[in-house]
């Protein structure tokens, strides 16, 4: 049974469609990349997998139950976890301060078993030795990290990340990309979108291709890149 499951969804502003029809799954422990040109309806589809957006419609299941209507924080306690393109820590909080909140809310958990978890995703997330470092100190790399780092700390079964390796030199993508191996090696399924392409593919099994909301392709990183389509509208060439 795959872990998460869009049937139809569609969705639009008025006449600005941002989805239209989307159909596709997502297998336990997969990580699936999602790419296309800005403006294709990459976060749209985030919000409406997370229930930050209500789908027109269509059907999303999460391990089987139809999480179509159920709000966000449901859809977080079912298992799924998020991050964003513009880290937003607690700022004045320490690393593990911060941690600790999310472990505590969203994980569901005593504060003495979300301080045992929080220790944990601080090692596995390169942050251990920042732990009491307050967030807002934190260089662009540890922000994306820590980012990483509060998603976890819900005990997501389905993690998405969102441009999580924007604006990272090649050493940071590097190490963060490391970071989120990792994390997918411990059986948690991922979906990333993603504008760097050699960190995304060094990760994911499958691509997914977006343009104007409509899914133009979905496959294996090596063929997707090779398409036709693929090559004239997300990366203009002309063939």
């Amino acid at each position: 049974m795959p872990i998460l499951d869009l049937s139809g969804v569609s969705k639009k502003f008025g006449a600005l469609v941002v989805a239209e029809q989307i159909s596709f799954a997502v297998e336990q422990g997969e990580a699936l990349g999602i790419i296309g040109p800005n403006g294709a309806g990459k976060s749209t589809l985030f919000n409406l997998i997370t229930g930050n957006i209500a789908a027109d419609t269509g059907t999303i299941r999460f391990e089987g139950q139809d999480v179509t209507n159920m709000p966000p924080m449901q859809r977080c306690f079912a298992g799924m976890g998020r991050t964003f393109q513009i880290p937003q820590p607690f700022e004045q909080l320490t690393v593990f301060e911060n941690l600790l909140v999310a472990g505590a809310f969203g994980g569901q958990c005593s504060e003495s078993e979300a301080t045992d978890r929080c220790a944990e995703i601080l090692v596995d997330t390169g942050l251990i030795d920042k732990a009491n470092a307050t967030a807002g100190s934190l260089s662009l790399l540890g922000r994306k990290r820590l980012e990483l780092a509060r998603a976890m700390a819900t005990d997501p079964k389905l993690l998405l990340l969102d441009e999580i390796a924007g604006g990272l030199t090649e050493g940071e993508c590097r190490a963060l990309v490391a970071t989120i191996r990792g994390v997918h090696a411990k059986g948690i399924a991922v979906i990333w979108i993603e504008h760097v392409l050699h960190a995304l593919n060094s990760v994911v099994e499958r691509l997914l291709v977006l343009h104007f909301g409509k899914i133009i392709g979905i496959g294996k990183p090596d063929e997707i890149m090779a398409s036709r389509d693929v090559r004239e509208i997300y990366l203009g060439i002309e063939i």
